[in-house]
């Protein structure tokens, strides 16, 4: 596994533990990204950030919790999107063949994972880690705009937090390192 990995905390009050997060990323791009390369940034913003990217790129009103845009070329396929932020369409259930060079942005809004870990009853902490294997999912080819495809992205997202929680405690994203 090689590669670039841009990790930055645009959030002026929420401080996080830049240096384990990605840890977490880079154990998480070993499990699911084996021996390839990856050009990866990660985000951490406020909502009113989020908001205007949500609105410019996706057109969709407010804010959201994580937003991806894949800039990976696959071989032999023009890649029309009108939503940049949304992973193309997949056939073969939500996802298709891994590329080589995983490329992308992925941009979590920290005021979202706040207030959704306490309607989920979470902590934020793990809300982040969620929000970036959901980013990671959709930069692998897993789509979410359907009913099956969601359960299935749903899944693997479960499946790869409950890996890193045994791997890693995140409360330690909101210590200082």
């Amino acid at each position: 596994m090689s590669g670039t990995l841009a990790l930055r905390n645009r959030h002026r009050t929420r401080r996080v533990n830049s240096r384990f997060l990605r840890r977490i990323a880079q154990a998480l791009l070993r499990d699911t990204h084996p021996n390839k390369s990856f050009d990866l940034g990660i985000y951490l913003v406020a909502a009113p950030e989020m908001t205007c990217l949500n609105e410019t790129f996706l057109r969709h009103h407010g804010t959201t919790d994580v937003i991806t845009f894949n800039y990976t070329q696959r071989p032999g396929k023009l890649r029309r999107r009108s939503n940049p932020g949304v992973a193309a369409g997949r056939a073969g259930g939500g996802q298709s063949a891994q590329p080589e060079l995983l490329h992308g942005e992925i941009f979590i809004c920290l005021d979202e994972a706040v207030a959704q870990a306490r309607r989920f009853h979470a902590t934020w902490q793990s809300e982040v880690v969620r929000y970036l294997v959901h980013g990671v999912l959709h930069l692998l080819g897993h789509d979410d705009r359907d009913r099956q495809s969601r359960r299935l992205m749903r899944a693997a997202e479960n499946a790869q937090v409950h890996r890193l929680s045994r791997e890693f405690d995140f409360q330690r994203l909101g210590r200082k390192p």
